[in-house]
Formats: structure tokens, C-alpha cells, sequence
């Protein structure tokens, strides 16, 4: 896909989407991996709005993935939801894997948290732990980054030194401590699966 086209397409999604949120301005996205859908159902004021209703937005095939992008609020902070997602093991290229999220910024969401289940290799890890992610290896053998770049979505090579940022990270140790979560913190390796990483 041209760089145009993408960026066309990015605008028809985001316009849908803007139709139906009115006045509300999301900034924060929440991608709800594995089990967690139903954090979306918890939002007030929540606009559901399917995946097949939106511009270049694939559908999941994964069981239990609602497939629907809902818009609401946590206490006074405006959300955006992905209640279900696709995967790259589903055999969708990357730019339609990342393609929500790539709408939930054009949107306005400046901060995304993403959840998942994922395996784990560390020994002190063990299943339904909770780990917070500090970085990341990309061992896809691909990137949504790759062929012609766009500008108007971001540089070339973006700036990796704090794609989890630290900030953003204490909150999370201090809200789950308030929780009395038990919470660890690892790198993520990205495979291309279909496995637990």
C-alpha cells in the first residue's frame, strides 16, 4: 500500500470513528489482550462500534475476541478499547495488525497500554503473574515500519530509548502495591507465533 493510501485510509477510519464519539476527545488507548474484553465493558458512557464497521480494520479469528472498538471513559480520562485483536499468527501482514492502533493515535490517544498472555522463560516467573514489560526485541522478522515511510505518521526510526516509559512504569508498580499485585517487570520477546513467547 502507498504511503497516500495508508494515510487516506488512517482518515476514513478515524472519521468513522469521530462520527459516532461526538464530542469526546480519547487519550488513552487499551488494547485488551487474552481474557481481559470484558475491561471494556466497565467503561461509562461506552460507544461500541464493531470492527467490520471501520475502514481497514481487520477482523480476529482468535476465540473470545469480541472484535469491537469501544470508546468511553475511566473516572474523567477519555478511553479507547480494542475489545479483541488480530495477530500476526493469524496470518495478517503487520500494517493491518497495527492499523487500530495506528487509528486510536490519529485519534488522539498519546498513551497506549497494551496487555496479552504470553509464556515466560525466566524461572522465577510463574503462570498468571503479572509482568510489567520495560523493553522489547522484535524477533517477528518483520516491522510495521518497513517500506515507504509516511511522515505524517511518525520518523523513520522513532526514538526507542523509552518505549515504556519510566514514568508511566512507577505508576503502574504503585497502583498494583495499592492493589497488593505482586508485580515484575521483564522485556518482552515478540515471536511470530502461533506460541506464548
Amino acid at each position: 500500500m502507498s504511503e497516500s493510501a495508508l494515510w487516506d485510509e488512517l482518515q476514513r477510519a478515524a472519521e468513522v470513528v469521530r462520527s459516532k464519539l461526538g464530542a469526546r476527545h480519547p487519550s488513552v488507548g487499551v488494547i485488551l489482550g487474552s481474557g481481559l474484553g470484558a475491561f471494556a465493558d466497565t467503561l461509562t458512557d461506552a460507544v461500541a462500534i464493531p470492527y467490520g464497521e471501520l475502514p481497514g480494520f481487520p477482523s480476529s479469528s482468535v476465540v473470545g475476541h469480541s472484535g469491537r472498538l469501544v470508546a468511553g471513559k475511566v473516572g474523567d480520562t477519555h478511553v479507547l478499547a480494542m475489545q479483541g485483536r488480530v495477530h500476526y499468527y493469524e496470518g495478517h501482514p503487520l500494517d493491518r495488525v497495527v492499523f487500530p492502533v495506528r487509528t486510536m493515535v490519529a485519534l488522539g490517544a498519546r498513551t497506549l497500554v497494551i496487555t496479552n498472555a504470553a509464556g515466560g522463560v525466566n524461572p522465577s516467573y510463574r503462570p498468571g503473574d503479572l509482568v510489567l514489560i520495560r523493553d522489547h526485541l522484535n524477533l517477528l522478522g518483520e516491522s510495521p515500519l518497513r517500506g515507504p515511510n509516511d511522515d505524517r505518521l511518525g520518523p523513520r526510526f522513532p526514538d526507542m530509548t523509552e518505549a515504556y516509559p519510566a514514568t508511566l512504569r512507577a505508576f503502574a508498580r504503585e497502583r498494583a502495591r495499592g492493589l497488593g499485585l505482586e508485580l515484575a517487570e521483564g522485556v518482552y520477546c515478540a515471536l511470530s507465533g502461533p506460541c506464548y513467547e
